[in-house]
């Protein structure tokens, strides 16, 4: 098994790429052992001293380190214990945890659904190759309210990206958009 890695805009993230499905469908952010119970994958990883989050995307894996910590100690032990997890054949994740799905719903209205839809299409594919995900998390009063997730959670550049990218993009696809703003 061959794992590539590469450097995402947080220099506290770094992105794996294990050349298979981890997720298929959806996102899960994991920010503490304790919210990793039901991935076997993200428990092996936080058992590495110095990982402080593990993300979980369709076919990739990000894992933040603290500001103690060094890639050159912490690559080895990570790409082993990626590789260690897929070659015992158990999955990414065991319970439904809560995916990063922002699917349209059949009780929202216009405006939202547009907003949805553009952040599926054009913005979460964009954001996913910087090793995160992006989760709608409400619209009032012109306001989209986003929250951030792996790489991107924390991202010296994150608040350009939401500022400069997608409120640009949103506002010029959807008028009713005002602003952006990031939610925990």
């Amino acid at each position: 098994m061959f794992i590539q890695t590469e450097p995402t805009p947080n220099p506290a993230t770094l992105k794996f790429l294990p050349g298979r499905a981890v997720m298929g469908r959806g996102s899960v952010d994991f920010r503490s052992p304790e919210e990793a119970a039901a991935s076997p994958l993200a428990q092996a990883l936080f058992a590495i001293e110095g990982v402080t989050g593990v993300f979980l995307g369709a076919d990739f894996i990000t894992v933040a380190k603290g500001d103690e910590a060094d890639w050159q100690v912490l690559k080895p032990e990570i790409l082993g214990a990626i590789m260690d997890h897929f070659t015992s054949g158990r999955p990414a994740v065991t319970a439904a945890a809560g995916t990063g799905e922002s699917q349209a719903a059949e009780d929202d209205d216009d405006i939202v659904s547009q907003i949805k839809e553009l952040l599926d299409t054009r913005v979460r594919p964009a954001v996913a190759q910087d090793g995160g995900d992006i989760i709608f998390r409400g619209f009032r009063d012109g306001v989209v309210f986003l929250h951030m997730q792996g790489a991107c959670s924390g991202c010296p550049s994150s608040t350009a990206t939401l500022r400069h990218g997608i409120e640009n993009m949103l506002r010029h696809y959807v008028p009713e958009v005002v602003a952006v703003e990031p939610v925990d």
